[in-house]
């Protein structure tokens, strides 16, 4: 294996040994280290957020999808979905949408579906659409579905390319767990991928469930059952995740004071940038050391 030699940087003298700094050399300054703690304004937000959703619990699906990898692809041609399922938050109830039981149903036989996949995707979508459209006005609880790579949007155009017309869910009905949970635990809550460490956190089942790696894999080796069997089971981890948050119970990486010291950090930060308070606080101090010392 060859390994690439070093140059000297411009700041090493022809010996090797570093040469001292040119006097106007700017000085730079030391990085500072990014915040991981939750904003407190956000942080409040988000748990109204997730306080609305379980209030109006009857009305919130929890949605996920599988689909073949939507990396790679040099056609441009979109990824094809393989399953959908939306459990109701409140019920536990859900339905679920998957090119086998498509196959089944219209008796086509496994070895064909590869071959009739457009069709029988066209007839899943057509019937998840058909959901959409009987609960108008529900609100959507997910992980990531947030563009056109994957998500709601990525889903509306598949059905646009196989000739339907997709009903839309509006953008306020769309709720994203994996942003709530970082406005409230803050950016550094859980390693990534986050989903799969939140669930070895909790010590949570992932019994069935697959990695998005694994899914893509899944699709080339035509394992539509293991499909959507995982997505089925990602829409309980989902919920299982939510009610732990909402309730206040869920683990993270996330340290008391961190998620409790925000509003004092902030309090901090507005007085030091502010003179006048800061002059007045100092002030105030001062006066109260003279007459400690009489």
């Amino acid at each position: 294996m060859m390994i690439a030699e070093a140059k000297d940087s411009p700041a090493q003298s022809a010996s090797g040994a570093a040469a001292p700094p040119a006097d106007n050399a700017p000085v730079k300054a030391p990085k500072k280290k990014p915040k991981t703690a939750p904003n407190p304004k956000r942080q409040k937000e988000a748990r109204q957020r997730l306080e609305n959703l379980f209030s109006d619990r009857s009305n919130v699906w929890v949605i996920h999808y599988s689909c073949e990898s939507f990396y790679d692809r040099p056609n441009g041609a979109s990824p094809r979905i393989t399953s959908l399922a939306v459990r109701s938050l409140d019920s536990a109830q859900t339905h679920s949408f998957s090119i086998h039981q498509v196959a089944e149903r219209l008796q086509v036989p496994f070895a064909e579906i590869e071959a009739r996949y457009d069709e029988l995707e066209r007839h899943m979508l057509d019937a998840y659409y058909q959901h959409l459209g009987a609960h108008r006005g529900m609100k959507y609880l997910h992980w990531n579905m947030r563009d056109i790579n994957y998500g709601f949007a990525a889903i509306d155009h598949r059905y646009q390319v196989l000739g339907g017309t997709p009903v839309m869910v509006e953008d306020a009905k769309k709720f994203d767990l994996s942003r709530i949970l970082i406005d409230i635990y803050g950016v550094a809550y859980i390693g990534h991928s986050r989903l799969e460490k939140l669930i070895e956190k909790n010590q949570i089942q992932p019994r069935d469930m697959m990695t998005g790696a694994e899914e893509a894999q899944a699709f080339i080796d035509g394992n539509y059952v293991g499909l959507h069997q995982s997505t089925l089971r990602k829409v309980d981890v989902l919920a299982n995740i939510a009610e732990r948050a909402h309730n206040k119970q869920l683990l993270t990486n996330t340290t008391w004071w961190q998620m409790h010291g925000g509003s004092l950090r902030t309090g901090l930060e507005w007085i030091a940038d502010n003179k006048l308070i800061s002059f007045v606080i100092a002030l105030t101090g001062l006066i109260l050391a003279i007459f400690a010392i009489k």
